[in-house]
């Protein structure tokens, strides 16, 4: 399979999967170890296992269930995110439950990105490697419940969040929220991939945000993005 999402051309990315269904690991396993640039580096049943798992390893990143017992998947995305010493662990989850307030949860729990499990075999391929590189993925089925529902129970933003953007930068931040990658940006605005990363770089700094899904809230939440667009 064509590798066009890696960190670096010789950089192997380093996966843990969290799961309490041992065919689930398996097949997992044996789909991501097949690719030259990725590598497995242990599996886990429960969501302490997995945290474990995550501090003894460090992964780039984790394939994370919810339901998972003795501290759900939703739990241990909390833990890894709120530990300043994994800073660098991605995690994806990958669940059966298209479930709106699972995704929503999922997210604020610090997770980079929400998949099911009826994904095809080259899309979670691909999801590993774009959130190894520091991006963020939602399944397209959800993406637009869930920005429906995000301000649900708290208050949304104001617009003056976005006063320190520039107007390039809130063009780009609004194609972020479209779900679009770096390289679509730059088709879209006439720009590099290189330049197009650089300018999330500094949105992700001026706003404060984790990541590329907090991008996607704080389009929403400040009114930047209305759900209907997507």
């Amino acid at each position: 399979m064509t590798n066009d999402m890696t960190k670096d051309d010789d950089r192997v990315i380093r996966v843990a999967i969290a799961d309490d269904q041992q065919l689930v690991r398996a097949g997992f396993h044996a789909l991501l170890d097949h690719e030259p640039d990725i590598t497995v580096v242990g599996e886990a049943s429960t969501g302490r296992q997995t945290l474990e798992l995550v501090r003894r390893e460090r992964p780039d990143v984790v394939l994370m269930d919810i339901r998972m017992p003795d501290g759900d998947g939703l739990w241990a995305a909390a833990q890894i995110a709120a530990d300043p010493a994994l800073g660098d662990v991605h995690v994806v989850i990958v669940t059966t439950f298209e479930v709106d307030d699972y995704v929503s949860e999922a997210i604020r729990a610090g997770a980079s990105g929400f998949l099911v499990k009826d994904t095809e075999p080259v899309e979670l391929i691909r999801s590993v490697r774009v959130a190894a590189a520091g991006d963020a993925l939602l399944s397209p089925g959800v993406t637009r419940r869930l920005l429906s529902r995000l301000g649900a129970g708290r208050p949304r933003m104001t617009a003056a969040v976005l006063d320190p953007l520039t107007e390039r930068e809130r063009e780009v931040l609004t194609l972020v929220a479209e779900g679009l990658s770096n390289a679509e940006i730059g088709v879209r605005l006439f720009m590099s991939p290189l330049t197009a990363k650089t300018h999330v770089s500094r949105i992700l700094t001026k706003l404060g945000a984790r990541d590329r899904v907090h991008l996607v809230v704080i389009a929403y939440e400040t009114g930047l993005v209305a759900p209907g667009r997507l």
